[in-house]
């Protein structure tokens, strides 16, 4: 059995976008660049034939990945009144007398940590995972290991 790809409606909606234009403009570009090609005649030694069907290759590895994601989707609902952290939660932590830091949690699909969103599925998120407002958690990362305190979930 597949495991379900944890998307938030935007995340979907993102994918989505990028599966139309893939299948779109994309491929109908990348069509005529090959049809260009192969007019050129001698395939053996055609570098802008070769590198048109090697762009060929990830596009239709691309469209299938995304096509298989949207299959297996589970659409993270916005709750309310939660008291514990779930996926799709925004939680704010601190750690010691660091100043605090809020990330959303969200699949790995859909996971920027740079834009404050991580995976249920990363150390941080694991810890995070039904802990409460108060609760402490631990999380062994590459950096080593952070204790955290869990301040609010919305």
């Amino acid at each position: 059995m597949t495991q379900p790809n944890y998307l938030t409606p935007e995340g979907e909606e993102k994918l989505k976008t990028e599966l139309e234009e893939l299948k779109g403009p994309r491929r109908e570009e990348l069509s005529q660049r090959l049809r260009s090609a192969i007019q050129m005649g001698d395939l053996s030694e055609n570098a802008d034939y070769h590198k048109a069907k090697e762009d060929q290759g990830f596009l239709e590895g691309r469209i299938q990945e995304l096509e298989n994601i949207l299959r297996n989707t589970v659409i993270i609902e916005k709750a309310t009144g939660q008291d514990y952290v779930f996926i799709g939660a925004r939680v704010t932590i601190q750690e010691g007398n660091e100043e605090p830091e809020t990330y959303h949690l969200v699949g790995p699909t859909e996971a920027d940590p740079r834009k404050g969103k991580i995976s249920h599925e990363s150390p941080i998120g694991k810890a995070l995972l039904d802990k409460r407002v108060g609760d402490f958690a631990e999380a062994e990362t590459p950096g080593g290991k952070l204790k955290f305190k869990v301040l609010k979930i919305e």
